[in-house]
């Protein structure tokens, strides 16, 4: 009988541990309030946590170099004054080729020369047939004043004389353009070509950019247009050099475009500044409109 007692007791001590044990039912409130308390609190305080700023935004909060707000900055491109694809005049080979890319050259400088026997020896054979025309010519001429020959004979060699003079002014021509000359002085920008390489008429041959001082275009909102004028200066920062830069606005295009809203602007740099290349890009200040 003791013994039936003594597991009864362990029994029960056994289910009351089972009961503190097990997890607390869904459908109880009092089990659950302390879990939702946690949670509102863990809610609070994420909330009041600050949170980090997007990249854009940071950038955007950031004060610029030269003051102003982002709505003042408007990107640019600078361009060269002028560009050139040089192309070949005539079917040929390459027999010269003074050009590599990013090479400086001289105004009237030889860049590209050609193979320039043909055309030399058909000057030669033009030549010829211009010297015989005019003797013909003038036999026929004094010919004419002894009455043994007539006025049409006469008007037919001289006609002759022409037609030579003009196949030999055409043959000079072709042989002045067995060689390319710069039209200004600059650097090559592309070499399509290589030395004794065969080419056809309107092959490119070469890009030119002219030297000096280059070019900005940006595209203003049309709101802010009435802020520039026609040799007004502004800085202009440049993203590859990371350097501030003065330029001074050349044209405002005449109309607005209908779909972005904008107008073309054109400036040009105040000085020719070496380290700057076409294709840069950078940021105008508005704010220093001065």
């Amino acid at each position: 009988m003791f013994i039936r007692k003594t597991s009864a007791a362990i029994a029960a001590m056994l289910a009351f541990a089972a009961a503190l044990s097990a997890p607390a039912r869904a459908d109880d409130p009092a089990q659950l309030k302390p879990s939702r308390t946690l949670d509102i609190q863990r809610l609070g305080a994420s909330a009041a946590r600050p949170r980090p700023l997007p990249a854009a935004a940071a950038a955007a909060a950031a004060a610029s170099p030269l003051g102003g707000s982002p709505a003042d900055q408007v990107r640019v491109l600078l361009v060269a004054e002028l560009e050139t694809t040089l192309s070949s005049p005539g079917t040929g080979r390459i027999t010269h080729l003074a050009a590599a890319t990013g090479a400086p050259f001289r105004a009237g400088q030889t860049l590209v020369g050609f193979d320039c026997d043909e055309p030399t020896a058909r000057l030669k054979m033009a030549q010829a047939e211009l010297a015989g025309a005019q003797e013909t010519l003038e036999a026929r001429v004094r010919m004419q004043g002894l009455e043994q020959a007539s006025d049409v004979e006469v008007a037919l060699a001289a006609a002759a004389v022409n037609k030579a003079r003009g196949q030999v002014d055409l043959t000079k021509a072709q042989i002045a353009q067995c060689s390319i000359r710069a039209p200004w002085a600059g650097r090559v920008a592309k070499v399509h070509v290589k030395n004794f390489m065969s080419v056809t008429p309107g092959q490119p041959l070469l890009d030119l950019v002219k030297s000096g001082p280059l070019r900005l275009k940006l595209n203003l909102p049309s709101k802010m247009v009435s802020r520039v004028a026609d040799g007004k200066v502004l800085d202009v920062v440049i993203d590859e050099t990371g350097k501030t830069y003065e330029a001074r606005v050349r044209a405002v295009n005449s109309r607005v475009d209908p779909v972005s809203q904008t107008v073309e602007i054109e400036a040009a740099m105040v000085h020719p500044y070496p380290e700057l290349l076409p294709g840069m890009s950078g940021v105008a200040h508005l704010n220093t409109l001065h």
